[in-house]
């Protein structure tokens, strides 16, 4: 007896209750795969944000350390100023290997889309930023030279979105100030795509805010005690000190937490789905009651019996699962999408990161959970007597 042909066919024998079935099973392996390559996107993007930042700790004005954050990664706005002398300072540290002081300032900007929208203005020093941000690349031109130039270098999608090339000339909305684009970078992933970045100093005078830093970061020696130099960092006054580490381990922690939750609904899908199988395996059985009887009055074993149903469910949660998965790789970017409109301030790059490793799992326990809900459909299946289902058909 071909346990394999067989259990194929009987599933062909009801089309629309298995496509029902194997219906939910690949929407709950879509929604598993789904939630776990956002985990593992999600986490790998925070770690390249914040790693792409090229400092461990970032000194701020005092106020809320994880806004801080967020707007040094994102160009936010109500920003708060911390005095330029805290640089001397925090270079006495010997666990400091280099700083470079930033400050942004957000400018509206009534030109740009429907109702406007605020540009983002990163000062930055000429000589520390760029060593700082190694992974940085240009499509066009360079860094500027001097802190006191009247040039911009553009992120990516800042460049697309002024229409601006090297060489051409920029006026900066509220203070008609003109400034000369000196580099175009290319398309990083990050932050900086979005950024108009020009020399410290100019930014200062151009904003009246000389003398003043929104940021400032801090590149630790390798093997040296961070800890103990935010300790020190600490006592500074009127600033903060956001840890990159914390601040991760602190979203992080946050994500987990939500995760847990999504995951639980996820896991409920589940169950339904495999309760779905049970009962569309157990309908079967009966439905072929007086069937399964003659085949076993012709030789067939208890188990061989058991085999062929278990072999159903086996088929049937293996083309549910597999459908599932690949419906998951099909609609990550859409997964995607939506995750970025519900939270704009997620991280840069792939959110959805389903990988072969991922896909074996969602499947396995796919698969591994329609086994378990096909056992009992099976046993009942075994343990029908020819005799008694014969007897049973005949007064029907």
């Amino acid at each position: 007896m071909n346990v394999y042909s067989i259990a194929y066919k009987n599933l062909l024998r009801k089309k629309t209750r298995t496509a029902l079935t194997a219906g939910g099973i690949m929407l709950s392996a879509w929604v598993l795969a789904t939630l776990l390559g956002f985990n593992r996107g999600y986490q790998q993007g925070l770690n390249r944000d914040i790693d792409n930042m090229g400092f461990q700790v970032l000194l701020t004005a005092k106020g809320c350390p994880y806004e801080a954050a967020t707007l040094m990664l994102k160009g936010g706005t109500g920003l708060r100023y911390m005095p330029e002398a805290v640089v001397k300072t925090v270079f006495k540290n010997p666990e400091v290997e280099k700083v470079t002081p930033m400050l942004m300032h957000g400018v509206f900007d009534p030109n740009k889309g429907e109702n406007g929208a605020i540009a983002a203005y990163l000062g930055v020093d000429a000589d520390s930023f760029p060593s700082m941000k190694p992974y940085l690349e240009f499509k066009q031109g360079g860094w500027f030279k001097d802190n006191t130039a009247m040039q911009a270098v553009l992120g990516y999608e800042a460049a697309e979105l002024e229409t601006r090339e090297v060489g051409d000339k920029m006026l900066i909305p509220g203070v008609d100030k003109e400034i000369t684009v000196v580099g175009v970078l290319k398309r990083s992933g990050t932050q900086d795509d979005g950024t108009i970045f020009l020399p410290i100093t100019t930014v200062q005078n151009i904003f009246n805010r000389k003398g003043m830093l929104t940021g400032l970061g801090i590149k630790v020696k390798r093997d040296a005690d961070i800890a103990a130099l935010e300790n020190r960092l600490y006592d500074l006054p009127d600033v903060q000190v956001v840890s990159m580490s914390q601040v991760k381990s602190t979203i992080m922690n946050l994500v987990n937490s939500a995760r847990v939750i999504v995951m639980g609904i996820a896991g409920i899908a589940l169950i339904i789905a495999m309760a779905g199988v049970i009962n569309t395996i157990l309908m079967s059985v009966m439905e072929r009651y007086a069937e399964i009887g003659i085949i076993k009055s012709m030789g067939a074993m208890p188990l061989d019996v058991f085999k062929m149903i278990w072999m159903e469910t086996a088929l049937l949660c293996g083309f549910g699962g597999a459908a599932g998965i690949g419906l998951a790789f099909v609609t990550a970017r859409l997964a995607e999408a939506g995750v970025r409109y519900f939270l704009p301030f997620a991280p840069h790059g792939a959110l959805v990161a389903i990988d072969a490793r991922i896909s074996g799992f969602a499947f396995g326990l796919i698969v591994a959970g329609g086994l378990l809900s096909g056992i009992y459909p099976a046993w009942r299946a075994a343990r029908v007597r020819p005799l008694e289902a014969i007897r049973i058909e005949g007064e029907q």
